[in-house]
This record gives structure tokens, C-alpha cells and sequence, in this order.
């Protein structure tokens, strides 16, 4: 084994290995700056060009790319709250709170150090799982794996957020949704309306997106201002890594949440992420602190989603099972070359297995560097005007949601999935919980119809999967007696004020449910089963929160300016989307932002022009570069 890991590192230690990983180290930080991109896009913008050279070679490359996505896309999550990928989805909360408030690079430096951290963490238990995790991972059967879903929703739910049964609501909305699409246990589409860019259900990089980007750039336009309201930089780096260390335990405990996810196939970074801030959540005894600014939501799941990222390859390279997405294109990559992953890659190739770990672990410590470096010039633009930074930033957005499935829905989408973020900000009703849900519901269904094929409803007693619901039931039960006592609090202060946009939401998440429900009735019985569980609680709980918002008895709404004025920067949004859709994204873009730029920005004509003309340069190159596609417009169409 060490014969194999020195033998990898003198393969590894080539001039123009170290190279090509450099190129794939700067490819991956740029595509992980790029809000909705990711692990995908970073790997696959490079399987072109690396196919060129050996397989260690080409290795290199692609672990490069993929170890540092997780640490670059933290810079546009903290700075301006749009999340670089799902799985920054937590940092864009904790961190973009901590920036507004002047404390930008605290939380750039604390994210940077803990990614980097967990990444080695990572590293290290991929080195470890070569030999033992294989008969590590056979102790788990369907049945123990469809609970760990069921527990990441539940504690998602309950645990995020000042209420559990917003929470709970917001989980089983995004389950709901993440169940539109092929069922995977009958011949049968959900929830398609007869449109053929619903059959494969909704993109995952569309909804981050629209629930985190759309709302949060409404409310900081709507707000106006710098992005960050407060003091300057200051000598925030280093109150970072004193962060990271105060916590360490948090940091070792959020690599090991994530290595854990990553070694479980198909649950991932985005997953690891937020059950890292889950638990940071209940293991900490003031939890208001949490959605305000709370370095600790920074520093569990930045961690966790680097180590997981590691951890994807372990059932990658073990059992030819992708931990993820992204693993699942590098696994592509070895079948090209005749390498096929399980205990053969082991066996026969165990020095290629050590190349990645050594790309892994330089990449981590390069892409550290790099972050580290470029973030003191990034960081500044928390004090420019955020009408300046919006523009091309939503620009973007709408070029990476178009490269999911490359169809005109994927506009529609984003502003229907915007509007509800916006709704549910709102409405103070916590979006965490919802990614979570959409995330784990193909994972969830998969090892439930598993289970219940191989085992009956004999695994209901299986100890294993009633220790697994022994952890859920407890913390679930203590947030909703928490709730209860809040509650009965603010009714001892004095009557508070209702909620109409929450009453509203609830409403209309009843009706969402209600229809679930409804339509589920005409599928097979293998395709309706989950949908109903997620729609009949979803349902009932809709109709006791309308009550509930009405009277005041929960926490109120999270908007930064006057519900009117954010409504109306949402519409120049649905405009700008409405135009892409209508005459493409090119002219629509070169329209949005001269005006936006000339009459929202006040800029005067000429600076205007010059700001637009570089920006769609800008982005003409990326789309060169990337190959990438857009809207082209009903109209020219």
C-alpha cells in the first residue's frame, strides 16, 4: 500500500503533471465564482481537453478542478448571498449576514481555512477507506440508508429556523418538488402537466438559484446601499482563523458529517452541507444567533461539503457507484481509459488511486492559496453600490440556469422558483430546509422501494433503522416544545401582530399539497406512496399555520425594505427573464443593463455603455471558453 502511494508520488511529481494540475486548479476556482456552476461544469469543461494525456495525467486535472469548486464558490456566497453552488447554500446565510455587517473577510477567511481543512480531512479518510471501506459500507443496507434520508429531512426541518413547523413545511415542499419527473419505482411521470421540460424533473442548479439569488438580489436591490452596511475590512483575516481554531472540534466534526455523506452514495456535498449546519445548529446553546451572522454556520458546513467531496470518490473508485455528480463524470473518465473502478482499481491500479489523493491534497493547499490571495481585492466590493454589482451578477445567473437543460423553461423556472424564495423570505419561513428536501427525495425513494422489495416492513424493526429514528424523534419533539414555550413567550409580552405574507404562503403551500395529494390518486401505487407522504403532513400542517401567522404566534417576516418596493425590483427581474425568453438572451441583456445601469445605477450615458459593452465581453468570453449555451429568443427562433 505505501510501495503504491510513494510509487504515486514520484508519477505525480512530473513538471507537467503539476502543470496540467494547476490549469485544472484555476479552472476550477473560476467555474466555482460562477453562482449555480459547480463540481459538474468544473470537471466537465476540462474532459475536452485532458483526453489528450495519460490517465495520470488526466486525473490530475479533473481532481483539481473538483477539490477547489467548494472553496471558490464561497466568495460570491459570502459577498453578495447567491450561493457559488447548492452546497454553499448555508455559507451564503451565515457568511452574507456577516459581510452586510462589515465583516467580510472573517467569514471568507474562516470558510477558506475550514474548506481547506476539510478537503485534507477528506483526503485522509479516502487514503484510510482503501482498505477497510468496503466491508464498512456493506454494513449498511437499504433500509439503515433510506432512514439517514428521512433523518437529514427531519432534522433539516426542525432544527433550521426560529419554527419547527415552518421548517417542516418548507422540507416537505421541497421533497414534493423534488419528486416532479420520472418515478424511479414505476413506468409513470409526476407532476409534468404534460410539458416535456418538467420530464426530468426540475434542476437542481435552477432551484438554488431561484429560491437563494433571485430573492436575495431582490431584497438588496430593494434595499439599496453597499452590500455590507457596516465598518471596513479591518483585520478580519485573522479573527477568521482564530474562528477556525476556537471551533475546532465543530471543523472535525462537520469533515467527518461530510466524509460520511460523501461514502453514502448519492446524498453528496449539498446534503453534507446542511446537516454540518444542522448540527452546528443544535449543538449550540443560543441558536437566535443562527441566520444573522453566526460564524459557526460558516465553519461545519464549509468543512463538511470539501471533505465530502473526497468522501463522493470513495464509493466512486471502490464499487463504481458515484458519490455524486462530479464523481460520476471523473468515473467516465476512467471507463475511457479502460480503468474500471471496485476492487480491480485496487488491485491492479492502486498507485492511479494515490495520484488522486495527491491531486486532492495539493489542490486543496493551492486552491487555498489562490482564495486567500484574490479575496482582499474581491472582498472590497461588499462597499461598492450593489446596483453596480447586480446587473452583470444576475446576468450570470441566468446564463448558468440556462446551461442546465438548455431549454426556454429553465427561465420560467427561475422566476417561479424566485418568486416563491421571495414568498417564503417573506414569510420568514426558512429555505434551507427546502433544498434539503429536493435534494434527498430521489436518494430517499430509491432505498425506500429498495427496502420494501428486499425486506418487506420487516426493516421497521431492524435496530439499526430504530436507532436511526430514536436520533430523529428526540431533537425533532425538543424543537417543537421549544416552539411552544416561544410562542407562549410572545403571548405574555402582549398580543403580536399577524402575519398576512405568512397566512398567504400557507395557503398556498396547502393548495401545492392539496393538489399533490390529489394528483398522486391517478399514479401507479409504487409511483404515488411518497408523494403522499410528503403531501398529506404537508397539507395538514399548511392549514395549522395559517391560524397560527394570522394570530402572530410565529416569527414574522424577513425582508429589508418595504414589501412594494422589493415587489417591484422582483418584476424588472421577470421582465428582464420575459425578454430573454421573447428576443433573446444577448439583446435582452444589452437592454437590462443599459437601463438598469443608466436610470436605477445613475450612471451617466457613457460610463453605462462602457460598463455594459465590457460585461457582455466578458461574458462572450466565458461562453467561448466553456462552450457554453443561450436563450435565443422566441422571436429570432
Amino acid at each position: 500500500m505505501w510501495d503504491a502511494a510513494l510509487h504515486a508520488l514520484g508519477v505525480f511529481a512530473d513538471p507537467h503533471r503539476l502543470w496540467v494540475l494547476l490549469v485544472g486548479v484555476l479552472a476550477g476556482f473560476v467555474v466555482g465564482m460562477i453562482p449555480g456552476l459547480g463540481g459538474v461544469v468544473a470537471v466537465s469543461v476540462l474532459l475536452p481537453i485532458i483526453f489528450r494525456f495519460d490517465a495520470p495525467t488526466a486525473l490530475a486535472a479533473l481532481t483539481g478542478a473538483l477539490a477547489v469548486v467548494y472553496t471558490s464558490d464561497t466568495i460570491t456566497s459570502v459577498l453578495v448571498g447567491t450561493p457559488g453552488s447548492p452546497a454553499s447554500g448555508p455559507t451564503a446565510i451565515e457568511g452574507h449576514a456577516l459581510a452586510r455587517r462589515g465583516q467580510a473577510a472573517r467569514a471568507l477567511s474562516a470558510a477558506f481555512l475550514s474548506s481547506a481543512v476539510g478537503g485534507m480531512l477528506g483526503v485522509i479518510g479516502l487514503t484510510l477507506a482503501i482498505p477497510v471501506a468496503r466491508p464498512l459500507v456493506m454494513l449498511l443496507g437499504s433500509p439503515e440508508l433510506f432512514m439517514f434520508t428521512v433523518l437529514g429531512l427531519a432534522y433539516s426541518g426542525s432544527l433550521l429556523g426560529a419554527s419547527p413547523i415552518k421548517g417542516l413545511l418548507s422540507g416537505l415542499l421541497g421533497l414534493l418538488l423534488g419528486l416532479v419527473g420520472p418515478s424511479p419505482a414505476a413506468a409513470q411521470f409526476r407532476y409534468t402537466f404534460d410539458h416535456p421540460y418538467l420530464l426530468d424533473g426540475i434542476s437542481l442548479e435552477v432551484l438554488a438559484l431561484g429560491i437563494f439569488g433571485i430573492a436575495e438580489i431582490t431584497s438588496l436591490l430593494a434595499r439599496g446601499g453597499a452590500i455590507a452596511r457596516e465598518a471596513p475590512l479591518g483585520a478580519g483575516w485573522l479573527e477568521g482563523v482564530r474562528d477556525v481554531l476556537r471551533h475546532r472540534w465543530l471543523l472535525l466534526r462537520g469533515s467527518l458529517i461530510g466524509v460520511w455523506a460523501g461514502v453514502l452514495p448519492a446524498i453528496g456535498a449539498t446534503a453534507a452541507a446542511w446537516m454540518s449546519y444542522g448540527h452546528a445548529v443544535a449543538t449550540t446553546p443560543d441558536r437566535s444567533r443562527f441566520g444573522k451572522g453566526e460564524i459557526r454556520g460558516v465553519i461545519a458546513p464549509e468543512s463538511a461539503n470539501n471533505a465530502a467531496t473526497a468522501g463522493d470518490l470513495i464509493p466512486t473508485l471502490l464499487f463504481s457507484v458515484p458519490g455524486g455528480p462530479a464523481a460520476a463524470v471523473i468515473l467516465g473518465a476512467l471507463y475511457a481509459y479502460g480503468i474500471y473502478p471496485g476492487p480491480r482499481l485496487v488491485e491492479q491500479h492502486l498507485d492511479l488511486v494515490y495520484v488522486i489523493v495527491w491531486s486532492f491534497a495539493l489542490a486543496n493547499v493551492l486552491g487555498a492559496i489562490l482564495a486567500f490571495g484574490t479575496s482582499p481585492l474581491v472582498a472590497r466590493l461588499t462597499h461598492i453600490r450593489f446596483a453596480l454589482v447586480a446587473p452583470p451578477l444576475l446576468v450570470t445567473m441566468v446564463l448558468s440556469a440556462y446551461q442546465t437543460t438548455r431549454h426556454s423553461g429553465d427561465l420560467l423556472a427561475l422566476f417561479a422558483l424566485g418568486i416563491l424564495g421571495w414568498l417564503m423570505k417573506a414569510a420568514g419561513w426558512p429555505r434551507a430546509p427546502l433544498l434539503v428536501g429536493f435534494v434527498l427525495a430521489r436518494p430517499m425513494e430509491r432505498y425506500f422501494w429498495l427496502t420494501v422489495e428486499l425486506h418487506g416492513w420487516r426493516w421497521l424493526t431492524y435496530p439499526g433503522v430504530l436507532a436511526i429514528a430514536a436520533l430523529m424523534v428526540g431533537p425533532t419533539l425538543w424543537s417543537l416544545l421549544r416552539d411552544r414555550r416561544e410562542a407562549s413567550s410572545r403571548r405574555a409580552k402582549g398580543k403580536p401582530e399577524g402575519s398576512v405574507p405568512g397566512a398567504l404562503l400557507a395557503i398556498l403551500a396547502a393548495v401545492l399539497f392539496g393538489y399533490g395529494l390529489w394528483e398522486a390518486r391517478t399514479y401507479e401505487w409504487q409511483a404515488r406512496l411518497l408523494p403522499m407522504v410528503a403531501s398529506a403532513p404537508g397539507l395538514i400542517l399548511a392549514l395549522v399555520q395559517a391560524p397560527l401567522a394570522l394570530r402572530g404566534e410565529v416569527t414574522g417576516s424577513e425582508l429589508e425594505a418595504p414589501p412594494g418596493r422589493e415587489l417591484v425590483q422582483l418584476l424588472v427581474i421577470g421582465a428582464y427573464l420575459g425578454g430573454c425568453w421573447l428576443v433573446g438572451y444577448f439583446w435582452a441583456s444589452l437592454l437590462y443593463l443599459l437601463a438598469f445601469l443608466r436610470y436605477a445605477a445613475r450612471l451617466q450615458p457613457a460610463a453605462a455603455l462602457s460598463y455594459t459593452l465590457a460585461g457582455l465581453a466578458v461574458l462572450w468570453g466565458i461562453i467561448r471558453a466553456f462552450g457554453l449555451a443561450w436563450p435565443s429568443g422566441a422571436v429570432l427562433r
